[in-house]
């Protein structure tokens, strides 16, 4: 078995309807080449049918396919892989800012509801391509997806609330090192939560955690904490295939096991995992 598949189901059976909300797939450097000057090599086996067999494992039913920054603008590996997954899936892309009206368009009907910036290093777009973007994309009704380092929340705070359109946040607001819950970027997160336009994924806890697994305890108690103060807006996501860890991919069954741990409940993990995300990404309810 691949090294990037669990080797055992979670205990945690997620409802149908269930969404992956951040996820990346890749595909052969021939047909994929990555973007020049990309400081991002492609995931070795992290294509879409390895996925397909991971979700099915982790028993998940939707998928959004964020856009890796490995490929730069290039966002055809990430819609074959919407197309392979078909109506269950929707995306986030990479648009330059001069993207045209007819290209946001097409892609929308394609299923992307979301631009990604990528604010930790190796992102084609910065803060300079913010606002002008978020306001392009929200005429289609697309949200920004954020990932930069939480420790400066609090000053990009007013500025984000500002923004046109919904905002999602990546991976409990990726703090680059563990911070308390009483640190300003977490509670500028809150806030950020409070104003009923911004959502944040309880995803990637492995990623930046300094206690490691099998709990990550350190990073696990922001998502318990964003998850208890506003459960409606939290969006359960693997961040498969773990590009930041690709030697040693966390246990996909056991983040979803921690996940229903921080919920509580069933239902609120039933909550996070269907309904917000049918509502952030724009799903029909599950029948």
């Amino acid at each position: 078995m691949s090294a990037l598949l669990s080797a055992q189901r979670p205990g945690f059976r997620p409802p149908p309807g269930a969404c992956d909300c951040h996820m990346h797939i890749y595909g052969p450097a021939d047909v994929y080449p990555p973007a020049p000057n990309s400081p991002f090599p492609p995931v070795a086996g992290g294509d879409i049918a390895a996925y397909l067999q991971l979700r099915e494992m982790l028993g998940l039913t939707r998928a959004v396919v964020v856009q890796p920054s490995v490929y730069g603008f290039d966002n055809r590996a990430t819609l074959h892989a919407m197309a392979v997954l078909g109506e269950d899936a929707r995306g986030v892309a990479v648009v330059p800012p001069d993207a045209s009206e007819r290209e946001l368009d097409w892609l929308t009907q394609q299923g992307v509801r979301g631009i990604r910036f990528f604010m930790i290093g190796g992102g084609l777009l910065g803060w300079d391509d913010l606002e002008t973007l978020a306001a392009k994309t929200a005429e289609f009704g697309w949200h920004v997806q954020l990932q930069m380092d939480g420790r400066l929340l609090h000053e990009a705070e007013a500025r984000l609330a500002k923004l046109p359109g919904r905002l999602v946040i990546d991976h409990n607001g990726k703090f680059l090192e563990p911070v308390g819950l009483d640190h300003p970027g977490f509670a500028a997160l809150r806030r950020l939560l409070d104003n009923g336009r911004t959502w944040v994924k309880t995803s990637g806890v492995y990623e930046t955690s300094r206690i490691g697994a099998p709990d990550y305890p350190d990073v696990a108690a922001l998502a318990r904490a964003l998850i208890a103060h506003a459960p409606e807006r939290c969006l359960f996501a693997t961040n498969w295939p773990h590009p930041s860890k690709p030697g040693q991919p966390p246990d996909d069954a056991r983040l979803v096991d921690l996940f229903r741990d921080w919920c509580g409940s069933d239902a609120v993990a039933g909550r996070i995992m269907v309904d917000n995300a049918a509502e952030v990404y724009d799903f029909p309810s599950p029948t």
